[in-house]
């Protein structure tokens, strides 16, 4: 059984994977495997790569980020970058008021 800091590590990264792509997207387009390599360097945890496709999938479709296929210049694959939209930009900040309203109410 997994302690109670382990669970609520757990709940505040992996399970709010999204709020964490669009933060690093407001900085510029990435793709997937770039997002999830920078996520694990800029907030010390390592999603899933399944998880970070499935989430990007799920923003891309609900209008939060858009995709965009660039071929490589060096003969690599080609590469799907994704985009923050004024919709993503929009949740992002709704997302990061959440957390800071309930920090201040933990902290009281």
């Amino acid at each position: 059984m997994s302690s109670p800091m382990e669970r609520l590590k757990t709940k505040i990264t992996k399970e709010v994977l999204w709020l964490y792509i669009l933060r690093l997207l407001k900085e510029r387009p990435m793709y997937a495997y770039e997002l999830k390599e920078k996520i694990r360097k800029t907030f010390n945890f390592e999603p899933a790569t399944v998880s970070s496709y499935v989430v990007l999938y799920k923003l891309e479709k609900d209008g939060y980020v858009t995709a965009e296929w660039q071929e490589s210049q060096s003969g690599k694959p080609s590469r799907k970058y994704y985009k923050l939209t004024p919709e993503g930009e929009k949740l992002l900040a709704e997302g990061i008021k959440f957390l800071e309203e309930m920090l201040e109410k933990l902290k009281e």
